[in-house]
């Protein structure tokens, strides 16, 4: 890992606040000169009405922090937050948080879209779709977030 960078990973159901974790990732620094970040968020496609969103408390933040300790190693990074949500979620809703934290802003893009092509394509989180019928179905794996993936140079 480069320098003491030591990620913060939390899985919650609770929503996180974008604004409070920017402010708490660079509180205090003045050697950050890009913070890049993703929140992706629940959409209603096909008439969703939720996602529900399952995991191994325990297996899935190892999983995502032996991950974000790949991005701050890969990256020069100042900082680094991965947030990601369980339970139902209803279109709309903010699902993931991405933030790192670099001095220069190319390192900052690049290891935030690497880790949330890792979350799309490998983190362990069950998905099942409920629509306003009550029908459900499993989110399967989709080709294009794999071959999004494929840019690193296959993902663990």
């Amino acid at each position: 890992m480069s320098g003491t960078v030591v990620p913060t990973v939390r899985v919650q159901a609770a929503p996180f606040d974008l604004a409070a974790e920017s402010a708490a990732l660079t509180a205090g620094r003045v050697d950050v000169g890009g913070l890049a970040s993703f929140v992706g968020l629940c959409r209603a496609d096909d008439g969703l009405a939720a996602l529900v969103l399952e995991h191994y408390p325990g297996m899935t933040e190892r999983a995502i922090t032996a991950i974000a300790e790949q991005a701050c190693a890969r990256w020069p990074l100042t900082g680094c937050t991965v947030i990601h949500r369980h339970g139902r979620l209803e279109p709309g809703a903010p699902i993931v948080l991405v933030l790192t934290a670099s001095s220069h802003r190319a390192a900052a893009l690049e290891s935030c879209a690497f880790l949330i092509d890792w979350l799309k394509t490998r983190a362990p989180f069950w998905k099942r779709e409920e629509f306003a019928g009550g029908t459900e179905r499993w989110v399967e794996a989709k080709a294009e977030d794999d071959a999004a993936a494929a840019r690193w140079g296959g993902l663990p």
